[in-house]
């Protein structure tokens, strides 16, 4: 099957910086796309940014400027720039791959997620 891991997390102060990693393996045929996420307590899990096989990619408008995500050519491994890190910013990052897998046979779709890193911005 198809496993994502993502690393990178920790405490940061305001205004600092972190690089999350995200590194697919498994019997992946392909990737349409990957995304990261995050979720805060009490909050609905929402897109922070994501990235298609072209390396197109899209950000929502509360990351935008600060915040870059980025794939490396013919590797299936993902990476978020995160900049000027707010208390808001505070969630569990998850990754996600829309991806294509070779299962019991047959070619599978579908979405996977990796287990979460946690990021906190505090003072």
């Amino acid at each position: 099957q198809v496993q994502l891991v993502e690393s990178g997390g920790g405490l940061v102060q305001p205004g600092g910086s972190l690089r999350l990693s995200c590194a697919a393996s498994g019997r992946i045929f392909s990737i349409n796309a990957m995304g990261w996420y995050r979720q805060a307590p009490g909050k609905q899990r929402e897109l922070v940014a994501g990235i298609t096989s072209g390396s197109s990619t899209n950000y929502a408008d509360s990351v935008k400027g600060r915040f870059t995500m980025s794939r490396a050519n013919g590797k299936n491994t993902v990476y978020l720039q995160m900049n000027s890190l707010k208390p808001e910013d505070t969630a569990v990052y998850y990754c996600n791959a829309d991806l294509r897998t070779y299962y019991s046979g047959t070619y599978v779709t579908g979405d996977y997620w990796g287990q979460g890193t946690q990021v906190t911005v505090s003072s």
